[in-house]
């Protein structure tokens, strides 16, 4: 009978342990994950001119306006505040803009969308953001898109010296023209 007692202690442990050895813990996967878009976008050309990170919400059947209000500061997509980094100066919409990291909030409207490079970083949402932190404003033209824009998107194209940064969402696409000095 002892030995029986020992025996189901010992088998009780090591199912025990090898059960939490097995068992991970991983948190969920993120409802609006991360993501990074770069000029020029090709993976083989390590000389970038820009680089954003955001997070990329999605509609899940809700709408643009109520994600991201009209005439209100928005993190520009979900989570953190959403950064970009030029490696060059730039000209963005008019206004030069030295190398280097700025958070990117915008103000979305239904004619024009406010873009806003913002000198603080790692923040969540647009929740801290101050507007004396503001290293420029420009303004965009919204464009619709003949398809719907499920998640949250911003890519490039054009030439290599002068190209087009594009936010879209649902049926908004959202241009900013962009001018590498060198």
């Amino acid at each position: 009978m002892k030995n029986y007692i020992s025996y189901s202690i010992l088998l009780i442990s090591i199912l025990f342990f090898k059960t939490n050895l097995n068992a991970q813990e991983f948190s969920k996967l993120d409802k609006s994950p991360m993501d990074v878009s770069t000029y020029p976008a090709s993976h083989r050309e390590s000389n970038k001119i820009v680089k954003i990170s955001y997070s990329r919400p999605q509609l899940k059947g809700r709408k643009m306006k109520d994600l991201a209000p009209s005439d209100k500061v928005w993190r520009t997509g979900a989570n953190e505040a959403c950064e970009i980094t030029f490696y060059s100066d730039v000209n963005i919409g008019g206004k030069n803009i030295k190398k280097g990291t700025y958070s990117l909030f915008t103000i979305p409207s239904s004619k024009e969308w406010t873009i806003i490079l913002n000198s603080s970083l790692n923040v969540w949402g647009a929740y801290s953001y101050d507007e004396k932190e503001d290293i420029a404003r420009v303004s965009a033209k919204v464009k619709n898109s003949k398809e719907l824009i499920e998640a949250f998107s911003i890519s490039f194209e054009g030439k290599k010296m002068a190209f087009e940064m594009h936010l879209g969402w649902e049926n908004t696409i959202v241009s900013v023209p962009i001018k590498v000095f060198m």
